[in-house]
């Protein structure tokens, strides 16, 4: 009888400390998306994709008009000198597609070290957050199968950061 009351008392003790501490969970997906900082970045990093997209559909419509210009010569031409526009376009064409992926990997390094910067600056932020809620764990939302809304604490994150990091220029 000694053995099961103590053995009920263990375990009322053990089950008592396991559900003591809440996790918290976090959607950084959002806190990038939808922070002053992270809606400027991309508003930044849209408007540089969007002139390199500009710059290089005009390039590649220029070639094409060179494309165009060069057949039509050549029954004009001799088949040297048409030769020798199709190498020139041909070399033209790998330098316009090298400068098109050269342009999008810098876009995406900069996105890339923009999101790194943001997550930089968000970790002590967050840090604080859970020195003053005393909370002791916080979850990335993507591994979150399901979850109390209530445990969500992106919003207060996110108007955290818009008061102390507005941009990361």
């Amino acid at each position: 009888m000694k053995k099961i009351f103590l053995t009920i008392a263990l375990f009322a003790i053990l089950q008592g400390n396991v559900f003591a501490d809440i996790s918290y969970f976090i959607d950084f997906d959002k806190v990038l998306n939808f922070s002053k900082a992270g809606k400027s970045a991309q508003d930044s990093l849209k408007k540089k994709f969007n002139n390199a997209t500009k710059k290089f559909k005009d390039q590649e419509d220029q070639i094409r008009k060179e494309e165009t210009k060069i057949i039509s010569q050549k029954k004009i031409i001799t088949a040297e000198e048409y030769q020798k526009q199709v190498e020139l376009l041909r070399k033209k064409v790998t330098k316009f597609q090298k400068e098109k992926q050269a342009s999008l990997n810098s876009v995406a390094k900069s996105r890339n070290d923009a999101k790194q910067a943001l997550l930089k600056a968000v970790n002590p932020i967050i840090k604080k957050y859970m020195e003053e809620k005393n909370i002791r764990l916080i979850i990335d939302k993507k591994v979150i199968v399901l979850g109390d809304k209530t445990l969500e604490i992106t919003d207060q994150v996110i108007d955290i950061l818009n008061k102390e990091l507005p941009s990361l220029n």
